[in-house]
């Protein structure tokens, strides 16, 4: 069976669920029926458990009603290739699944349309975003820190290799207000120092072009093929059909043609942080 999303998404929540009841793998293996190299595979989506397995392993990390349910299910669907949930703000059932599959991108390539994706954001920009976007002041704060510790895999010893494509009418939308959007685009700005980050903007003056039907992401791995995320409102979509994952490579590739090159768009972005701070 190939290595799906759904199924790297369970080991993940696996993993978690262990790591929340305080059990390391050794300990697990002893009230299990099976070994630890078969946990680890579990967990890292190599392996998807049978429904005796699975159930074990829930009765140990106490996990019952609906959430258990959801978790047989994305067992017994973890051989079907792509993944979409439909849900409330931000599609929290694929949360543990995007933090795993950050981790072990070797590189991440972004599209992004609308705003400055999570990895480049800052804390005043990523609040004015969950305000905007209707999210409940009790749970904000917890969001905008785990944002904030997303963007540690761009800092790490072994750093992801960042590529965002800008859309110019990201630095023009004043998110937070201008002193926000000024401090935002000035992180952008330092970030570009790094070797392993690459923002490049696409212009006003391109026109139409072939990335205004959505934004994206593409996560790459060492050894496995590519996975690419589509969020929205109230949906998110893990793509890892070969089929479909390339059309979406190639058209990151065409727009990073069609982009402002790197100098260019710093040049850019700093002329947006000039006219923010004259307001």
């Amino acid at each position: 069976m190939a290595i799906t999303a759904k199924a790297r998404g369970l080991g993940a929540e696996l993993r978690e669920l262990r790591k929340e009841a305080g059990l390391t793998v050794r300990a697990l293996e002893e009230r299990l029926s099976f070994s630890r190299s078969t946990i680890s595979r579990i967990e890292r989506g190599d392996k998807v458990p049978s429904a005796e397995d699975l159930g074990a392993m829930l009765a140990i990390y106490n996990v019952t009603g609906k959430r258990r349910r959801e978790l047989i299910q994305l067992a017994k669907d973890a051989d079907r290739p792509n993944w979409t949930e439909i849900g409330d703000n931000g599609i929290p059932r694929q949360l543990a699944a995007l933090l795993e599959f950050e981790r072990e991108a070797t590189r991440i390539s972004m599209v992004a349309l609308n705003r400055v994706p999570g990895l480049l954001q800052t804390r005043a920009y990523a609040r004015a975003v969950l305000e905007s976007g209707g999210v409940s002041s009790a749970q904000i704060e917890t969001l905008v820190n785990v944002r904030m510790r997303r963007q540690e895999i761009l800092r790490r010893a072994d750093p992801v290799d960042l590529l965002v494509i800008l859309d110019e009418a990201v630095l023009r939308r004043p998110v937070g207000g201008p002193p926000a959007m000024a401090e935002q685009l000035k992180q952008i700005l330092a970030a570009v120092k790094a070797d392993n980050i690459l923002v490049q903007v696409l212009p006003f003056a391109l026109g139409g072009h072939i990335g205004q039907d959505g934004s994206h992401v593409i996560y790459e791995f060492e050894k496995a093929d590519p996975i690419v995320h589509l969020e929205h409102r109230r949906s998110s979509q893990f793509l890892d059909e070969v089929a479909d994952t390339k059309d979406f490579c190639e058209i990151t590739d065409t727009l990073r043609t069609k982009a402002l090159s790197p100098s260019g768009s710093a040049d850019l972005i700093a002329a947006y942080v000039d006219d923010l701070e004259e307001q």
